[in-house]
């Protein structure tokens, strides 16, 4: 752009934006118009008597009458001076800058105009409402093509869709602003503000795609016939079925999966729990199921904190073993028959009334368990299917390992590294790895039989929030969602996943030896879960992560003898009281007594000796898991 004109040096300044900058030179008038002839001036001819200079000795006399001249009388001729001529074409140059100067004068008044305009279409004391205009005018270029009831619904072994929510009554009362956007049946876009170094705001436009993409007016019935639905028929035909939600909390996780909410009263007949149990039990009336004679059971149970609690049973706390056959077992988990979706409905009202929940800044009764609810079919007692929907913990909360609160800490470890084993058990699955890395989180322990197998599914469900302020949280559930699929649909992917860091595995190995532990599958599964993230978890995060299954499989040990001891104890109580009732007598044995009072305490001293040694061996971990928490240092402090 022109901005002045230098008469004194036949030149004009102009300036230009170059990557957020301005920027300015001079350029000759004769470059512009040699780049730009058609802005260039024709040279006028003074018709002033204008006297030739006087001829010098190295004149060269030309005959043909040079292309600037002009015959004014005859036998005269006139011939203009330098001068003059850059007089004149210097008078139509500043013709030509004034022409430039007033159209761009002209574009001023327009976009002050369209600025005026577009502020009184829009609340300007909405926060950030430049933002949202920018918002506005990108959608308005978009071609919409939403998903619909008559789309194909296509065929996944791991289908992985994104849910969007609207905005909650809490973002519409301090006006946040949408900035995501879902144009078409299976692309996402997220809208993110922005700033330059010279304070200037712009969106930075982020585009995913997924296999399906539901925008905030969709209701659950639609989701489900795209997601859940089609799993139902594979576990009739003796297959693992898995659908789970995951996204920040608030993102509407436990309202796609429970039901909808009026309040703080869900209504669980709208939820996919109730809406995958609705299709089972049509299923069985068909012919070719029906002749099978199946009956439906169904578990609740929730994990927190490395732990299993039944929330059909007292919320009892429950064991994870592996048999001699390498199956899980989730021992004394109760199973109850359901003949309908009534029946199935009180269940799950039942359990979610025990969910361990806490308040958070974006939901006042966050969950911050992961709820495990099971469809099993059965024939002749003996498992036939098997449909596993989970409702996720907040992946937001799987961020915070180094808070001063060892609850929290513990809570964050353990949905940080399910999350992780999670993705990758489903990586596993999509790519028919013959290993999984389903022992390093208690999670995925639980679901190993969902991911093995050649009838095995799997549907992910990332709800993610609107607002503008959520906008790291809900970028990071869709780099999460977009890896899950990300590795399923090359199958001619060469690489079996993130390339290792070399150092960092030397590092890890060094670890070993420092922990003084030996190998186990657990370990073994931890410690391959981190090196194929090693983007997201330092050797640091991985030492506490270690800390933290250290102190989990402790506690369980420490619990364990505990209550061992004390049924002992009530036994060394009988024993005791016999002995007293002995030495009543006048005449009782003394040596019998002595001798049977010593064997007693002597079982009691070594068995409390080593529940004294365990304890101390305890509180030695939980010092190191506080150490380890201390020295956390992720290489990308985000949630999952």
């Amino acid at each position: 752009m022109v901005t002045s004109l230098n008469e004194d040096n036949d030149s004009v300044t102009v300036e230009w934006i170059e990557n957020g900058d301005t920027k300015g030179k001079e350029i000759d008038l004769e470059c512009i118009f040699s780049l730009n002839p058609d802005i260039a001036p024709e040279e006028e001819i003074s018709l002033s008597p204008v006297t030739p200079p006087p001829p010098t000795p190295s004149s060269v006399k030309v005959s043909k009458i040079p292309k600037n001249r002009r015959t004014i009388a005859p036998g005269r001729s006139e011939i203009p001076s330098r001068d003059n001529r850059a007089a004149r074409r210097k008078s139509n140059c500043v013709k030509e800058v004034e022409k430039l100067q007033e159209k761009r004068e002209r574009r001023r008044l327009q976009q002050q105009e369209l600025r005026e305009k577009r502020a009184q279409e829009t609340d300007t004391t909405v926060p950030n409402y430049e933002i949202l205009q920018m918002i506005r005018d990108f959608r308005a270029s978009l071609d919409y093509r939403p998903l619909t009831t008559t789309d194909l619904i296509e065929e996944h072994r791991i289908c992985v869709c994104v849910r969007k929510r609207p905005l909650n009554k809490k973002e519409l009362t301090v006006k946040d602003l949408d900035v995501i956007t879902i144009p078409s049946k299976d692309v996402v876009m997220v809208h993110e503000p922005k700033q330059k170094v010279d304070l200037t705001r712009y969106l930075e436009n982020q585009t995913f795609r997924f296999d399906y993409a539901f925008d905030d007016s969709t209701t659950n019935e639609m989701v489900y016939r795209f997601t859940a639905r089609p799993l139902v028929e594979t576990i009739f035909d003796r297959g693992m079925a898995t659908c789970f939600a995951y996204g920040q909390t608030g993102s509407g996780k436990t309202h796609t999966m429970g039901g909808d909410f009026s309040g703080k009263n869900q209504d669980c007949s709208k939820g996919i729990y109730a809406l995958a149990a609705r299709d089972v039990f049509l299923m069985l009336k068909k012919p070719n199921y029906k002749k099978l004679d199946l009956q439906v059971y169904a578990t609740f149970f929730e994990i927190y904190s490395g732990k299993v609690f039944d929330l059909l049973n007292r919320k009892a706390k429950l064991r994870v073993l592996e048999d001699g056959k390498q199956q899980v077992q989730v021992v004394g988990l109760q199973e109850r028959e359901v003949k309908c979706t009534e029946d199935v409905l009180k269940l799950i009202e039942t359990g979610n009334s025990c969910r361990t929940s806490g308040q958070t800044s974006a939901n006042a009764h966050s969950s911050r368990s992961h709820a495990v609810f099971q469809i099993i079919l059965r024939r002749k007692g003996k498992m036939h299917g098997k449909f596993s929907l989970i409702d996720l913990a907040g992946n937001e909360r799987g961020a915070d390992t180094s808070s001063a609160d060892r609850q929290t800490r513990l809570e964050g470890a353990e949905i940080n590294k399910s999350l992780l084993a999670l993705k990758e058990c489903i990586r596993a699955l999509g790519r028919n790895k013959p290993h999984t890395p389903f022992r390093a989180s208690k999670l995925t322990q639980v679901l190993r039989d969902s991911f093995i197998g050649e009838n095995s599914r799997t549907c992910m469900i990332a709800t993610i929030s609107p607002g503008m302020t959520s906008c790291e949280n809900t970028l990071n559930t869709l780099r999460y969602a977009n890896r899950v699929k990300e590795l399923t649909v090359d199958p001619n992917a060469v690489m079996e996943g993130v390339r290792p860091n070399v150092d960092a595995i030397n590092q890890l190995d060094i670890m070993d030896e420092e922990w003084e532990l030996g190998n186990s599958p657990q370990r073994d599964d931890l410690k391959l879960l981190c090196e194929q993230n090693e983007e997201e978890v330092s050797p640091q995060l991985f030492t506490f992560h270690e800390a933290v299954s250290h102190l989990v499989e402790m506690e369980e040990q420490v619990l364990e003898d505990h209550r061992a001891v004390f049924q002992e104890s009530i036994r060394w109580l009988e024993d005791e009281k016999v002995l007293l009732e002995m030495t009543e007598e006048v005449d009782y044995d003394v040596d019998s007594y002595s001798c049977q009072l010593e064997q007693i305490l002597d079982q009691k001293i070594e068995i409390l000796i080593e529940l004294r040694d365990k304890v101390r061996s305890f509180r030695s971990t939980l010092q190191e898991e506080e150490q380890a928490s201390k020295q956390i240092n992720p290489k990308r402090p985000r949630a999952l």
